[in-house]
């Protein structure tokens, strides 16, 4: 530990470590480029780079794309990538009401001790947490998917139906393209763009950078609320730190163990920490209205995925996330050989990693505060230039992704699609998690069926299957219980009132 700490602090690694958390700041902004993208632009310049010195930078890359992601979602209402998502849900209303630079330094704080909580996890968990992940069979995985969509419905209390519908709209949407196991195109309306299906990104920057452009557009005469413009504190106040801190220290666990999971990712975590939050939460109601809980719960959890996301990346060779794929490329090329053996062959170079990654986050988090003061000008762009700047963004993100035009039309059709579901308040997350998750989860569960011969008992053939089974049936039971049980209060309440 004590020789990976001076390895990390060699000037080189510090200088490079830097510049990339700097630049995965940057490129987790902006919509669409995320920080697989980022990876695997500068794949090139660790092309005769020390290994450890390019896996430190990389990592860094990846951690701080998951703290400049929620910059976009909290001021502009934009995920600049899939696990920013939830940090729109708090993130941007507490924008709305002049707390802009409160909520850019509790995503800060928030990021780094789910950063901090995951690096410690990394050192003491990496081999027990990698053989339990080795568990997971295609029930499990199939089942674990199930319980986050029905806890992702279940934020939808009041109105659950509506919830059940995004879901679906979701779901059908991750059925077009290819079937893996068929060869079959299903939906693809003879666009050979298509057979891969409709990229989730796509869908998220045209949902929410378009859908509220065009939301914003039926406002835009009216004249501009002062408040709106005030950035408020740009740091939080004691009550606020009360409020969130015990969410930081449950959500970051969560992530971490989340991340640990191959294919589970940041966009998992940080939304089942969010519904975690607002169902534990004596304020469930002002959840997505501004409540800082509701954001510094997944800032920490996304962060802390990244994190654990390296585990099965390093222990076992298996990626858990798309970025760690790319990565796992990159350092194949380098000529290290990931594995177990990887601990015993060549310490340094883990024990690097793991310091610069407590060093990183450190470093970060002094940026992001840094650069609130920056940030928050967004606020006082004029709408009618700020508005047509987000469309050119979400634009350009949109064909830098693929360089199909057909993106374009699927930008603007789900523009138009969430400017009516924020008219008629349809959830969108459900949504959104259900095309990011459906395909893995349809293949997980043919995957079961066809080694199991068709029997549905495989998936409660284990303890876990049995728990993630138990789990779902809660979380879509506790809401429906809850609000019964506050509407039975607030008839007794009535009652002796009338009496």
């Amino acid at each position: 530990m004590l020789e990976g700490l001076m390895t990390a602090l060699e000037p080189g690694n510090l200088l490079w470590l830097a510049f990339g958390g700097f630049l995965g700041t940057i490129v987790g902004m902006l919509p669409g480029l995320g920080p697989a993208t980022a990876v695997a632009v500068l794949i090139p310049i660790t092309f005769g780079m020390d290994p450890t010195t390019a896996l430190i930078m990389m990592a860094a890359i990846y951690y701080g794309a998951m703290y400049g992601g929620s910059r976009s979602s909290i001021l502009l209402n934009t995920p600049g990538d899939g696990s920013a998502i939830a940090a729109t849900f708090d993130g941007y209303p507490m924008a709305k009401k002049g707390q802009a630079g409160q909520a850019l330094a509790i995503s800060a704080i928030a990021s780094l001790i789910g950063g901090l909580i995951a690096v410690i996890g990394f050192v003491l968990l990496a081999k027990p947490l990698a053989e339990f992940a080795l568990k997971f069979g295609p029930a499990e995985y199939f089942l674990l998917m199930l319980f986050t969509l029905s806890a992702i419905v279940s934020l939808s209390i009041g109105n659950m139906t509506k919830g059940f519908i995004s879901m679906s709209i979701g779901l059908l949407l991750s059925t077009v393209g290819v079937d893996l196991q068929s060869g079959v195109y299903r939906f693809t309306f003879d666009l050979p763009q298509l057979s891969e299906g409709v990229d989730f990104l796509v869908v998220i920057i045209g949902i929410y950078a378009v859908g509220e452009v065009l939301y914003n557009y039926l406002t835009i005469d009216q004249p501009l609320d002062k408040k709106k413009r005030d950035v408020g504190k740009i740091w939080v106040t004691k009550e606020q730190w009360k409020r969130s801190r015990w969410p930081i220290l449950r959500s970051g666990p969560l992530g971490f163990i989340i991340g640990v999971l191959p294919g589970a990712g940041g966009s998992i975590a940080s939304l089942l920490s969010y519904t975690t939050e607002r169902q534990l939460s004596k304020r469930s109601d002002q959840f997505g209205k501004g409540a800082i809980e509701g954001l510094a719960a997944p800032e920490s959890a996304n962060n802390s995925a990244s994190v654990g996301a390296l585990i099965p990346l390093l222990t076992m060779g298996i990626p858990g996330s798309g970025t760690t794929a790319v990565m796992l490329g990159a350092i194949i090329m380098l000529g290290v050989k990931p594995g177990p053996l990887l601990f015993e062959d060549n310490p340094v170079m883990v024990w690097s990693l793991v310091n610069s990654m407590f060093i990183g986050n450190i470093l970060l988090v002094l940026i992001n505060i840094l650069l609130v003061g920056l940030l928050v000008k967004i606020l006082d762009t004029p709408p009618k230039m700020l508005y047509p700047l987000i469309l050119v963004l979400s634009f350009v993100g949109t064909f830098t992704m693929n360089y199909s035009v057909v993106d374009f039309y699927i930008l603007l059709l789900f523009g138009v699609i969430g400017l009516f579901m924020k008219i008629l308040k349809f959830p969108i997350a459900p949504l959104i998690l259900a095309l990011i998750v459906g395909a893995d989860m349809e293949q997980n569960f043919r995957k079961s069926l066809i080694l199991s011969d068709g029997n549905l008992g495989v998936f409660f053939a284990s303890p876990i299957s049995i728990v993630l089974i138990l789990m779902t049936v809660l979380s879509v039971c506790y809401p429906l219980i809850v609000n019964g049980f506050k509407k039975r209060k607030r008839t007794v309440e009535q009652r002796s009132t009338n009496i």
